[in-house]
């Protein structure tokens, strides 16, 4: 990375802007696929993902990781399960987007960073400093204010935090390019999905028969949708220090969070505000303490859900 080229840095960088953007802008897509529901188009989005990805991967011609992945059944077991937990991610946030909760989804990315330090410290008994908890703590008492705001846990919130932290440790043990990972997770994913979409038509259901072309169309665009993204992330991680995508990140709940409150005009009482404060701050605490640890001499650093090419996000 030390030797990467200013011209090459900005490539990175406009790159990394799309990805993240995308992620971010993508609420205002979902709900241009209704009248279809949240599962019919959770199913187009698995089996259009596959079909487009593996496009991809014929024109860059990129198999060889296939026949590798199938003799190793304790990866291709990861790969099933990481393939579980980014369908429930996908779903939440569907339904929530197009159920009026944009707001409380764009929460879950925030608070996405915590969980998975928490995860961390839980499950792979990491150690951290003294920031790093201070921030997690703040994070907590967030989560506590939130629930007293909605009269409910955020469980949306907690439930995307939750899946795609998960998704995220297992894509680490995995070691997995993302659009390869990708591949392999909606090839297990396909089976379901097209049955499903199969059943919906056998019983007339299915509102990509029945709908209009310009409707059919849009489902079908699920798979660039879900890939374009990652294509764009992939660019800018060869090019960008993982300390610039790691704040870059932030980019996604951000516009998330700003759709949901300026142009889906959800609501925002005090409380709520006072909740989403203590996350962005927690939030400052970790991303100072990151860039102080990476200006210290020798210091190796990753950011707080830093991603690389082997772990990009294919959320939202």
């Amino acid at each position: 990375m030390a030797g990467t080229s200013k011209g090459e840095h900005g490539t990175g960088i406009l790159n990394g802007f799309a990805a993240y953007g995308m992620w971010g802008l993508v609420p205002l897509y979902w709900p241009l696929l209704e009248p279809a529901g949240a599962v019919e188009i959770l199913a187009h989005r698995m089996v259009w993902s596959l079909v487009f990805v593996a496009a991809a991967l014929l024109v860059v011609r990129r198999w060889a990781w296939a026949g590798e992945l199938l003799r190793q059944p304790r990866r291709l077991a990861l790969i099933a399960a990481a393939a579980v937990f980014i369908t429930v991610n996908w779903g939440i946030y569907i339904w929530a987007v197009n159920s009026g909760h944009v707001v409380e989804a764009s929460l879950g990315y925030f608070i996405n960073p915590l969980v998975t330090i928490a995860m961390g410290v839980l499950l792979l008994k990491e150690r951290l400093r003294p920031v790093q908890w201070a921030a997690v703590g703040v994070g907590v008492t967030a989560v506590v204010v939130l629930a007293v705001g909605y009269g409910r846990p955020p469980w949306i919130s907690l439930s995307l935090a939750l899946s795609f932290a998960t998704y995220g440790l297992i894509k680490k043990k995995v070691a997995l390019g993302g659009i390869e990972s990708l591949a392999a997770e909606t090839a297990i994913q396909f089976l379901p999905a097209l049955g499903y979409l199969l059943w919906l038509t056998a019983h007339g259901d299915s509102t990509f028969t029945t709908g209009s072309f310009g409707h059919s169309a849009l489902l079908a665009s699920t798979g660039v949708v879900t890939a374009l993204p990652l294509v764009c992330f992939g660019a800018a991680a060869i090019r960008v220090p993982l300390s610039t995508l790691g704040l870059l990140q932030y980019l996604t709940p951000v516009f998330q969070f700003l759709l949901g409150t300026l142009y889906f005009h959800e609501a925002m009482p005090p409380e709520r505000w006072a909740g989403f404060a203590l996350v962005w701050l927690a939030l400052v605490l970790l991303s100072w303490d990151a860039l102080r640890a990476a200006r210290r001499p020798g210091a190796v650093v990753v950011p707080p859900r830093a991603e690389t090419p082997n772990s990009a996000p294919v959320d939202a």
